[in-house]
């Protein structure tokens, strides 16, 4: 039997120093990130393995939108698999607004009169997103209106990408890095109810089997898959279910704060996954139960560390 090694901290300790303490423990919160930092360390190392990154949650609005941007930037991640809000956040960030720090003690009445939303203690003006409605408005009208006749997800995020100079956006550094943002739930955000007023008046089809192609591409292609699932909702299922086509992923690491009893996908296990086929039966998965805000950049900073001392 092994046996807990007790963590020892120094000043100046670094943050890859300091996961090899929580990994050498083994146990507990700290040894599931000493774990899945060893899974993703794996996947960033081996060139043959395709990287599926799950987004799900106020993650952007959080503060994780240049962490997000820098893991497509460096080549670590290959396909994003994502909500539509935070697609939004991402766009109304590259139109120069930010997001504010508030309080979950709110009083939300004073906020609405205040023309404020709330997400959590994060706050947002509105009138971002009434410019993101005028701007979505005159990139779509960029776009040649057969294309618009029937069009992915993927393919129109393409689109606004290009057209975004923030070189801290996330949906620009994919476009220039021509990696696929798969939404197929696009509609179910602020924007996808704007592209809906756009269609009353012009063409605008979406088309979420043109999704499942893009996804499905990317899951024949891969020689071997490494997944990261943050928080929970369709993404996660979209991107593992797709790699059932492959008899599941190699590798794979989730964070949640979500807990299976109530039977909900969000709190699932990996390992409940192996019997669904999303999982391969011999391959190495890492459950972290944490918020993501403060897990996956102690994760990926360690990860980074390990890979520049190689």
């Amino acid at each position: 039997m092994k046996h807990v090694k007790h963590m020892q901290l120094q000043a100046r300790m670094t943050v890859g120093k300091l996961v090899e303490e929580m990994n050498a423990a083994g146990v507990l919160g700290a040894g599931r990130i000493g774990k899945a930092t060893n899974v993703v360390t794996e996947m960033f190392s081996n060139s043959d393995c395709t990287v599926f990154l799950t987004l799900a949650g106020a993650l952007v609005p959080a503060g994780l939108r240049r962490v997000i941007c820098d893991l497509i930037e460096q080549e670590h991640v290959h396909v994003l698999v994502t909500t539509g809000a935070n697609m939004v956040h991402d766009m109304v960030e590259a139109l120069g607004y930010q997001h504010g720090i508030g309080t979950f003690a709110a009083e939300d009445k004073r906020l609405k009169a205040e023309n404020i939303g709330r997400i959590g203690d994060i706050y947002i003006q509105q009138e971002a997103f009434e410019a993101l409605e005028k701007w979505l408005f005159k990139t779509l009208d960029t776009i040649p209106e057969e294309k618009r006749q029937r069009f992915a997800t993927a393919e129109l995020l393409y689109e606004i990408g290009k057209k975004i100079e923030d070189r801290n956006s996330i949906l620009a550094t994919a476009a220039r890095k021509n990696v696929p943002i798969i939404c197929p739930a696009f509609v179910d955000s602020i924007a996808g109810f704007q592209l809906w007023v756009y269609g009353q008046d012009k063409t605008m089809h979406l088309d979420p089997l043109l999704d499942v192609n893009a996804l499905m591409d990317k899951v024949y292609e891969a020689k071997k898959v490494g997944i990261i699932i943050l928080g929970g909702g369709f993404p996660k299922h979209f991107a593992l279910f797709a790699n059932t086509f492959r008899e599941g992923v190699d590798l794979a690491v989730q964070i949640t704060m979500d807990r299976p009893e109530p039977g909900g996908l969000s709190g699932a296990s990996l390992e409940e996954a192996i019997s669904w086929g999303k999982i391969k039966p011999d391959g190495k998965s890492a459950n972290v139960i944490c918020d993501v805000t403060i897990a996956f950049p102690i994760i990926i900073a360690a990860v980074l560390d390990r890979l520049r001392r190689r």
